[in-house]
């Protein structure tokens, strides 16, 4: 047998290197996560129609957003349509 073989079946196999998320986490610093939490407001019951009103709130601030991308993608398409029509052009 060659010392080469020889060699390489009576090595060790080295250790795998700690990885960066077992020494850097959060969870293994032994610190307690009730250090970094913020105070609640408390609790206040709401009725129904309060919900309702809450959910329609919410449902006319994304229409108005969507509203607004819609501008957006609307005037993307107004330039592409006269870059086609330069092109068509020519």
């Amino acid at each position: 047998m060659s010392p080469e073989k020889k060699k390489g079946a009576t090595s060790k196999p080295q250790p795998e290197p700690a990885t960066p998320l077992a020494s850097g986490s959060s969870e293994g610093s032994g610190q307690p996560a009730t250090e970094t939490k913020k105070e609640r407001k408390p609790w206040i019951k709401k009725t129904p129609v309060e919900h309702v009103l809450e959910q329609i709130g919410k449902q006319e601030e994304k229409v108005a957003a969507m509203r607004e991308e819609l501008k957006k993608e609307e005037r993307e398409l107004a330039k592409l349509q006269q870059a086609k029509k330069l092109l068509e052009g020519t």
